[in-house]
């Protein structure tokens, strides 16, 4: 393994893994607007945002470093910084530690303790419970710690509300929805990447239980998301825009998992994994929209 003794800023970026958190930013600013009925102060919009991608990126950093064994085997991930040798775990894992510090203390000391203290269990959940412990040790692993990436809009939620300590349950409904997200749209790459997660010894669900099993597993969950997707309908969280196109989302999503079970063909699982990403940012596009134009029924 080649060292090079100085990476590039756009190696440090790729440690923070910038599409995924540029998601998991669109969902926690949704949680920062549909905690208000106007506009975010610009304080906590601003600060908010850099605190909780910091965290996101810190604990990418820490999965970076663990997983450099098992990202030089995988075809997905052999070009990664620190699987490549371009930074070097110590580098990693000191620029991840600043990262961690300057998430923290930017949301204790300008946003809310409360936003703090549940960042840094979702990054703890992420870099050390999952990477390191569930990844390796059950085929559930997407399930159990999907959990530390479903909270982004809970933490954006209460970045705006969470001075008086309280955690509101609508906020916990769209921490729900993409708990329930995560597995079907996760093992769609899974099957794409069933052999590679084979030969770095990860028990994948597609790995431990068969591709056939996942697909069914990957109907199952859709069927739960959509069911999941209908509960801030029905408690009136949101109006007509909401129901109609988390349903049209919900039912593109079905058809997909489908087709990947019963009419299956090369390149279908990375396409539904393609649109698992595209139906997460619509859903909470729409849900903005309904939020600020609702439009009722009545």
């Amino acid at each position: 393994m080649t060292t090079v003794t100085a990476p590039s800023w756009r190696d440090y970026l790729e440690l923070c893994k910038p599409k995924v958190v540029a998601l998991i930013l669109l969902t926690a600013v949704v949680g920062m607007f549909l905690a208000v009925p106007g506009m975010v102060p610009w304080d906590i919009l601003i600060i908010g945002t850099l605190g909780i991608g910091m965290a996101s990126g810190a604990a990418a950093v820490v999965n970076h470093v663990v997983d450099a064994q098992i990202d030089s085997k995988m075809a997905r991930t052999l070009n990664r910084p620190v699987a490549t040798g371009a930074i070097d775990a110590k580098r990693a894992l000191i620029f991840g530690a600043v990262l961690a510090c300057l998430s923290m203390a930017m949301l204790s000391i300008w946003v809310n303790t409360l936003t703090a203290v549940l960042t840094f269990f979702g990054l703890v959940g992420y870099a050390f419970i999952y990477t390191m412990y569930l990844k390796r040790a059950t085929p559930q692993n997407i399930v159990v710690g999907g959990l530390s990436g479903a909270i982004p809009p809970l933490l954006g939620w209460v970045a705006v509300t969470g001075d008086d300590g309280q955690i509101p349950a609508q906020a916990l409904l769209l921490v729900l929805i993409i708990f329930v997200w995560t597995p079907p749209h996760f093992w769609a790459l899974a099957i794409h990447r069933r052999d590679d997660y084979a030969k770095a010894d990860i028990p994948m669900l597609p790995v431990t239980h068969g591709i056939e099993f996942t697909k069914t597993n990957i109907i199952f969950y859709t069927v739960l998301l959509i069911l999941s997707t209908l509960l801030p309908y029905l408690i009136g969280m949101f109006q007509l825009i909401y129901l109609l196109g988390s349903t049209a989302l919900g039912v593109i999503f079905l058809v997909y998992a489908i087709r990947l079970k019963f009419a299956d063909k090369p390149g279908l699982a990375m396409e539904t994994f393609g649109f698992s990403v595209v139906y997460l940012m619509l859903l909470f596009f729409i849900m903005l929209v309904d939020h600020y134009w609702p439009i009722t029924m009545n």
